[in-house]
């Protein structure tokens, strides 16, 4: 049983360094740009306490809302009871590193924009959308006795189009 309830109570494993990382930040940690509209991931540094956040934000992804000298503001989504709330929160940038949940997002966005401007070009219109894959294609199977069987799949016809 826990007997002391502070904001680093049962955070043992939680707030430690890995091997061979301990230590100060490295300089390219503060020398990273960050703007408003960034998506970041909140991974507390144990070396630096001063502008940790609570225990329950390290690990989630949140949207930067504000930039200041040493911290930023991040919003994260945190599920109270039935509800979704949106908290606010200030965190220094040791605790903070530039997420990669929407980089497909950004470069098929870029690659799309690219079609769409060659298309134009010529004067034809692209789908972009993404469609899920059509059943396999048609193959024979051989079997030991001498009868052959073919399988193709049926026909489908989408409700979308």
């Amino acid at each position: 049983m826990p007997h002391s309830f502070g904001k680093r109570a049962r955070t043992r494993d939680k707030f430690s360094k890995a091997f061979k990382t301990k230590g100060v930040a490295p300089l390219s940690t503060h020398l990273t740009p960050f703007k408003r509209g960034d998506y970041v991931d909140i991974k507390v540094d144990p070396s630096q306490t001063s502008g940790m956040p609570f225990s329950y934000y390290h690990g989630r992804t949140g949207v930067i809302f504000n930039v200041g000298r040493s911290a930023v503001g991040v919003e994260v989504t945190k599920v109270v009871g039935n509800r979704q709330m949106r908290k606010r929160i200030h965190v220094r940038i040791e605790h903070v590193r530039r997420s990669r949940c929407n980089e497909n997002f950004l470069a098929r966005v870029k690659e799309n924009d690219a079609l769409k401007t060659e298309a134009n070009k010529r004067g034809e219109k692209v789908v972009c959308k993404r469609l899920p894959p059509g059943p396999k294609p048609m193959a024979t199977l051989k079997a030991k006795s001498t009868v052959i069987e073919t399988f193709a799949p049926l026909h489908f016809f989408p409700s979308y189009f």
